[in-house]
């Protein structure tokens, strides 16, 4: 009963958010990441250098989601015995100082405190930049790999298990759930990587129950966002498990495009780097709770670099117009699921920087992806070109 109740007063700050919205103040759109590693796990860089980094980017909000672990307790890294790394560490000395960096030598190797985060937090957070506390719940089934981020995490989650890949997923995500209704924090699961070791097929997504999000791209170079000749690629599996939702009555799953980088040292397709993929967020507010209300409204896109200069719903009719750069060109497709079909289609293409699409009754849902034909930096896989993905949408009466 005190869950429940935990969890009523949750939806209704989650309404009242909204409605701040609804009633004049004014949204913006905030770009962020929420799948980021550190030295609290498999990450090769200090949190404070990371954040710096995402900071002086543009970038407005970013969730640290290092494996099983927050950063809480006392916690020591040996950096490597190499020069990267050691001149690494002394970048970082150099920048903070010794009265914040806590290290010590032993027989020749450098150890170093790590800062948690209720101590970096404050170091990085202004009007302008917000720092979410998050966890990759790191598990798995048999030889399948199975990661999932919980997002606005207060406590730790330690891996459920389970008896199947579905049955791994489904009682980490009732955990996150269970952890917002107790404690009353909005907080959402996200599906990483699925391709990943292709550990998650669409089946076994299908068959959960309270995922809204999971990731349809990740700048990983082991991830498989494309699939190979007997797995469908993200894009596929995004539609296909949309499909399958609709059936059954499920709210649609929504798409995020992250970095989940591991690498800020050494740069090219064969490192998890920074700055490959990301969500940009209209919210009122750059605040967690306003952020995670957008987010469960759709109301965001992914991107590896195209940005949106306006996007609407209204009146069933989506609009759209790209942010363009000076010599590049954009194509514009809305990609969708006929009544009656049992696939999703190319519906209405547009060779341009500006389209409007009718959503009508005969079409079940419908989402865009902005191709251009710009090389992206540091791509993922070579010859990759940036990209935007906004959310499926169903017709509204």
């Amino acid at each position: 009963m005190r869950s429940l109740s935990k969890l009523m007063l949750l939806a209704v700050v989650l309404v009242l958010t909204a409605c701040k919205a609804s009633l004049g103040q004014p949204l913006q759109w905030y770009k962020g990441n929420l799948h980021t590693h550190s030295y609290w796990s498999d990450g090769d860089e200090f949190p404070e250098m990371i954040m710096d980094w995402y900071k002086s980017k543009g970038y407005q909000f970013l969730a640290l989601s290092d494996h099983n672990i927050l950063a809480k307790d006392e916690k020591w890294i040996t950096v490597a015995k190499s020069k990267m790394y050691e001149d690494d560490f002394a970048k970082y000395l150099s920048k903070y100082g010794e009265k914040w960096v806590v290290h010590k030598n032993d027989t020749g190797r450098i150890q170093v405190k790590l800062k948690t985060y209720s101590e970096y937090k404050p170091l990085f957070e202004d009007k302008n930049f917000l720092i979410i506390q998050s966890e990759e719940i790191t598990d798995r089934y048999g030889d399948k790999m199975i990661h999932m981020n919980a997002t606005n995490i207060q406590q730790l989650i330690v891996p459920q298990g389970g008896q199947s890949v579905t049955d791994v997923m489904q009682r980490n995500i009732d955990q996150v759930i269970k952890q917002r209704a107790e404690s009353g924090t909005p907080m959402i699961p996200h599906i990483n990587h699925p391709n990943f070791f292709f550990s998650v097929s669409t089946q076994d997504i299908i068959d959960l129950h309270g995922e809204r999000f999971f990731e349809v791209y990740n700048g990983h170079p082991l991830v498989n966002n494309y699939g190979d000749s007997l797995h469908p690629g993200t894009e596929q599996m995004w539609d296909n498990i949309n499909i399958a939702y609709l059936k059954k009555n499920q709210p649609l799953l929504y798409g995020l495009a992250t970095d989940d980088s591991h690498n800020y040292h050494q740069f090219g397709s064969a490192y998890s780097n920074a700055g490959r993929g990301w969500i940009m967020v209209r919210s009122s507010e750059l605040q967690t709770n306003a952020l995670i209300t957008a987010l469960e409204q759709g109301d965001f896109y992914a991107s590896t670099g195209v940005v949106l200069d306006h996007y609407s719903v209204v009146n069933n009719a989506i609009h759209i117009k790209v942010k363009s750069e000076p010599g590049v060109q954009y194509t514009i497709e809305f990609i969708g699921l006929k009544t009656g079909q049992q696939k999703t289609q190319l519906i209405s293409d547009v060779r341009g920087t500006e389209a409007t699409f009718q959503l009508t009754k005969g079409i079940a849902f419908v989402r865009a992806r902005v191709t251009s034909d710009k090389q992206k930096p540091n791509p993922f896989r070579e010859g990759d070109v940036e990209m935007a993905w906004t959310q499926p949408i169903s017709y509204r009466k």
